[in-house]
C-alpha cells in the first residue's frame, strides 16, 4: 500500500497541470457524445432505408414463378424493413428524450475537482477501475529493486520518461493495522506506574485508539504488552525507585493536593506527565527541596483561621 500511494502521487503530481484542461474536456465529450449518438442513428437509419429499397427493387424484378428466388428477397427485404422500423424507433425515443446538459453548478464541480486533482482521485465516485485505466494510459511499466530495507522503483511512462522513486519496507510485523510508535512508546511508560486496566482509561481520554481504530480495553492493552515485550506492571515498584503520586506527595507535605497541583504548575515542585490524564511522577527526594518545604510552610500559614479560638484545624 505504501508503493501504491507513492505511485499514485507521482501520478496527480503530472496530471496536475492538466487538471483544468480534463475538466473542459469531460464537459465537452460530454455535449459532442450526444451530437454524435444522434448523428450514428440517422446515418444508419438512411443506410438501412437504402438496403430496403434495394432489396424492394431486386424483389420487384424477379419472375413470380420462379417461386423459390422470389421468397427468399422477400425474406430480405422484410428483414431491411425491420431494421428500418427499428432505428426510426430508437431515433425517436431518442430525439423525444429530454437532452441532458451539464448545469452551471456542474461545471463549477467539474472545474474545482481540474483544480484539484487528489480530490477527484479520492471521491466516491472514482472506482478502482478508473483509477486503473488512467494509470495504464500513463504508466508502460514499474520496475521495482529491493535495497537493503528500500524498494527502488523506476517508472517507465508513456512516451519514453523515467522516474525514479524510494519506498521504505515494512518492517517485520508492520502492517496498516500496526499500533502507531507513539502508542507504543506511551504505553511502555505507563506499564511503569499502573496496571492493564488503567492504562486502557488514561489512553481512551486521551483520544488514542488501536491500530484498528477501536477503543482500548484491559486485554488489548495486555495484548499490546505481550507483542512488544512490556512487562506488566507490579505493585510497590514506583516506591522502590523512589517515585510517589501527587495524593502520597500531598500526604508526605500535608498539604492538600491543589495545593500539590499548583505547585507543579508553578514550577516550585518538579514532576513529570507522561500524557493529560496520567498521574503525575514525582521523585520523593523533591519533596525534600528546601523552596518545597518553604513553600508548603508559606502555604499553611496562609490558611484562614477561625474567629472561635476553640477551632482547631480539621486534619484529613
Amino acid at each position: 500500500m505504501r508503493v501504491d500511494r507513492a505511485v499514485a502521487q507521482e501520478v496527480l503530481d503530472r496530471l496536475q497541470p492538466l487538471g483544468i484542461e480534463a475538466a473542459i474536456a469531460a464537459m465537452n465529450d460530454h455535449t459532442q457524445g450526444q451530437l454524435e449518438k444522434s448523428t450514428q442513428l440517422e446515418n444508419a437509419l438512411e443506410q438501412a432505408r437504402f438496403e430496403a429499397a434495394r432489396a424492394y427493387r431486386q424483389y420487384d424484378k424477379i419472375d413470380p414463378d420462379n417461386r423459390l428466388v422470389a421468397g427468399e428477397l422477400e425474406r430480405r427485404w422484410n428483414e431491411r424493413l425491420a431494421t428500418v422500423r427499428a432505428l426510426e424507433e430508437q431515433l425517436a425515443q431518442y430525439n423525444t428524450a429530454p437532452i441532458i446538459v451539464v448545469a452551471p453548478e456542474d461545471c463549477e464541480r467539474l472545474l474545482e475537482l481540474g483544480r484539484d486533482i487528489p480530490s477527484a482521485w479520492d471521491s466516491v465516485g472514482a472506482s478502482a477501475e478508473t483509477r486503473k485505466k488512467i494509470l495504464r494510459l500513463l504508466i508502460e511499466e514499474i520496475v521495482v529493486d529491493v535495497v537493503a530495507d528500500k524498494l527502488d522503483l523506476v517508472i517507465h511512462w508513456q512516451g519514453g520518461d523515467h522516474t525514479r522513486l524510494s519506498v521504505g519496507k515494512n518492517k517485520t510485523g508492520q502492517n496498516r493495522w500496526a499500533t502507531d510508535a507513539d502508542v507504543v512508546e506511551l504505553v511502555q511508560s505507563l506499564a511503569r506506574q499502573m496496571p492493564d486496566d488503567l492504562i486502557a482509561a488514561i489512553l481512551n481520554r486521551s483520544g488514542k485508539s488501536t491500530g484498528r481504530g477501536n477503543s482500548w480495553t484491559r486485554a488489548r492493552v495486555c495484548t499490546l504488552r505481550q507483542h512488544q515485550k512490556i512487562l506488566p506492571y507490579r505493585e510497590g515498584e514506583r516506591a522502590e525507585r523512589g517515585e510517589v503520586t501527587l495524593n502520597e506527595a500531598a500526604t508526605a507535605l500535608s498539604v492538600s493536593p491543589s495545593t500539590i497541583l499548583r505547585m507543579l504548575r508553578d514550577g516550585t515542585l518538579p514532576a513529570q506527565q507522561l500524557c493529560k490524564g496520567a498521574p503525575w511522577i514525582i521523585r520523593a527526594q523533591d519533596l525534600e527541596r528546601e523552596n518545597v518545604r518553604r513553600e508548603t510552610e508559606a502555604r499553611r500559614s496562609r490558611w484562614p483561621s477561625s474567629c472561635n479560638p476553640c477551632q482547631k484545624l480539621f486534619e484529613f
